[in-house]
């Protein structure tokens, strides 16, 4: 079952996400689309689409500590706010012509 994630990262800018997915190098593994954007706090959201719970347990797990690491130095402010959610259905916008 796809699961969608929505973390608030220990970080300000889109500049700072765009350093962080670039220490994580290739896409992780069961990503199948992510999103960067601020929310009405102006803070950031990273919400991301996996193919499973598990494929985003293990990226949160073994990967993104590491990543926040090397990207922001070795103690980053703290640790994203993550909820998830079981996908029970999906609508696929339509090209409007």
């Amino acid at each position: 079952m796809q699961w969608i994630t929505v973390a608030i990262p220990p970080f300000e800018t889109v500049e700072q996400a765009d350093a962080v997915f670039a220490q994580v190098g290739a896409e992780p593994a069961g990503l199948r689309e992510r999103y960067v954007g601020a929310g009405p706090d102006g803070r950031l959201r990273v919400v991301a689409l996996w193919e499973s719970k598990a494929h985003a347990d293990e990226f949160f797990a073994t990967t993104l500590g590491p990543a926040l690491a090397r990207a922001l130095g070795p103690e980053p402010a703290g640790r994203p706010e993550i909820i998830g959610i079981d996908v029970a259905r999906a609508y696929v916008s339509q090209p409007t012509r």
